[in-house]
């Protein structure tokens, strides 16, 4: 039965650590597992979801919500993230992420980075983020389990998933106003982005982050994920990036 077991899992590689993180970065809502403090039984909701730089789940939730009070008695909760479309829900890609909950205390910079990540992903949530009964919590990854279809099962660490190093801070500190620069200036740039980089449809597209690894992008409920050419190391790599993919991208239309 071990074997069985083992021969089930596939051995963690690039495109399953690239998938598993486009599926965090990606996601809008995930199902939120945590722990009943009355009963000691699983209770499951579904929660509004943003990544952090380094792609650390961030979640906003309410004081008064059941799930709420599981994690504050207990962090350990589960998240699983992963969007269906036509067809048999099972076939599309998915993964849950073990972890420990964290609430942000509001007034930190750590709080206002993570809100603000949020609400540009999420700026409907701008109704209600100043309430004094809601909080933002970064769920602190230990592990996870990823399914990528039949028969595609793998394991994957911490350091699977996250991005580590001085250019999460540096692009972090740069990040709100580039955004603002290219969302406000540079639209025909960000659908290039998204058509030729990301083979993502439509236009209209508007950049809601940016970390090492690539930028996050959303059109009405669609949310897309364009990887850059190389990991960036400081903050400056960040414009050259944009300006080298945008000219790219013009050229490839040409």
């Amino acid at each position: 039965m071990e074997e069985r077991k083992k021969d089930v899992i596939r051995e963690t590689d690039a495109e399953a650590i690239a998938l598993a993180r486009s599926l965090m970065r990606t996601a809008r809502y995930g199902a939120l597992a945590v722990i009943e403090p009355e009963t000691g039984a699983p209770l499951a909701s579904r929660v509004g979801t943003a990544t952090d730089v380094d792609g650390t789940p961030l979640i906003l939730i309410s004081g008064l919500s059941a799930h709420t009070k599981g994690i504050t008695a207990d962090p350990r909760c589960s998240l699983l993230v992963g969007e269906i479309g036509k067809g048999d829900p099972l076939a599309y890609p998915r993964i849950t992420l073990f972890c420990r909950a964290r609430r942000l205390e509001r007034g930190t910079p750590e709080q206002a980075r993570a809100e603000r990540r949020y609400l540009n992903r999420n700026p409907k949530a701008k109704l209600y983020v100043g309430l004094g009964d809601f909080a933002i919590f970064r769920l602190e990854l230990e592990r996870a389990n990823l399914n990528g279809g039949f028969g595609k099962a793998y394991l994957l660490t911490r350091d699977d998933l996250l991005l580590q190093g001085p250019a999460v801070e540096a692009i972090a500190a740069a990040e709100q106003s580039a955004l603002d620069h290219m969302n406000s200036d540079h639209r025909e740039a960000i659908d290039i982005y998204a058509a030729h980089f990301g083979r993502l449809q439509g236009t209209g597209w508007s950049l809601t982050g940016f970390d090492p690894e690539g930028m996050d992008l959303t059109l009405g409920d669609e949310a897309g994920r364009v990887l850059f050419p190389q990991i960036l190391g400081e903050s400056a790599d960040l414009r050259r990036s944009l300006v080298e993919m945008a000219k790219q991208g013009r050229a490839a239309r040409s």
